[in-house]
């Protein structure tokens, strides 16, 4: 059966607007990639002084515990550990300074299929992640791995009166993996106001039903914390307080984001009704029509 000319005109015209997408995902997916791979590079080449950073909560929390801080000791217990931890690092931080291009490309590549008003709105989300992410990891690096270090140090036994002398002495890829998954764990959760507050604006959620399944929340953040952080109490509760934190800020977002689209459906049907011309009415004095003429 042979295939007409004109159907052959339709099927060329709507595989151009496929081939278009994918060379504007290829675009999209080589600047990502690029971006990745150079910052990559740059933080292989600093990673000793950001493992140096990343230990300074160690430090910290060695000088809470009333020890020396210039005297802590990290090791290494196979030869290549070192190396491959480093390379973990400078893609964990590699990852991390190339999110925003790479959310920017994601942004550009689904912006041309969304309306004005979609855009307007998805475009403080985009801004808001990495900000929240950045508040999350602060407050690991300034407090939580601190107090979790200060709490392990804490289970070190001298060797007076006999006893056994038991000295923490962490390795350093279980060290970086320790804060790369505090940093993760805490940047995810400080997610939760972006995700619900988009939910909200599509109409998935309401704050109602946040408000409603808060003794769900509270529960589901434990659980939460239990799998992402180490397996002490000190880790679970650290996160999943933060959590239930930013859980009472969704629902106090999805009001506010209420009220305000409430407000905008009333000013857009004030402007509609204003914007109706009243039908123009017969006269009503009385005077009737001449007669026809005979």
């Amino acid at each position: 059966m042979s295939v007409s000319q004109s159907e052959k005109d339709e099927i060329e015209k709507s595989s151009a607007p496929l081939l278009e997408h994918l060379i504007e995902l290829r675009r999209r997916l080589i600047w990502s990639i690029g971006g990745f791979f150079v910052a990559f590079l740059v933080c292989f080449f600093f990673a000793k002084r950001l493992f140096n950073l990343l230990v300074v909560p160690f430090k910290w929390a060695t000088q809470w515990a009333g020890l020396d801080p210039q005297k802590v000791e990290l090791i290494y217990t196979a030869p290549q550990e070192f190396f491959f931890t480093q390379i973990k690092l400078a893609m964990f931080g590699g990852m991390v300074i190339a999110f925003p291009l790479i959310a920017t490309q994601i942004y550009k590549f689904i912006a041309p299929g969304l309306y004005k008003n979609e855009r307007a709105a998805f475009l403080p989300f985009l801004l808001a992640s990495p900000i929240l992410f950045l508040m999350g990891a602060c407050l690991v690096y300034f407090f939580f791995t601190p107090m979790v270090m200060w709490f392990f140090l804490a289970m070190q036994q001298t060797g007076a009166d006999g006893n056994v002398q038991i000295s923490l002495l962490p390795k350093v890829s279980e060290y970086l993996s320790l804060i790369m998954t505090l940093i993760f764990s805490f940047g995810l959760v400080f997610q939760l106001p972006v995700v619900t507050s988009l939910m909200v604006r599509v109409g998935l959620l309401s704050s109602k039903a946040l408000a409603d399944k808060r003794k769900w929340a509270i529960v589901l953040a434990f659980v939460v914390a239990a799998v992402l952080t180490p397996p002490d109490p000190m880790s679970q509760i650290g996160l999943a307080l933060p959590t239930i934190i930013l859980y009472e800020i969704s629902i106090w977002t999805a009001r506010m984001i209420e009220r305000k689209r409430g407000q905008e459906q009333g000013a857009s049907e004030t402007a509609e009704t204003n914007a109706k011309t009243p039908e123009s009415e017969p006269p009503t004095d009385g005077s009737s029509s001449p007669p026809a003429a005979s």
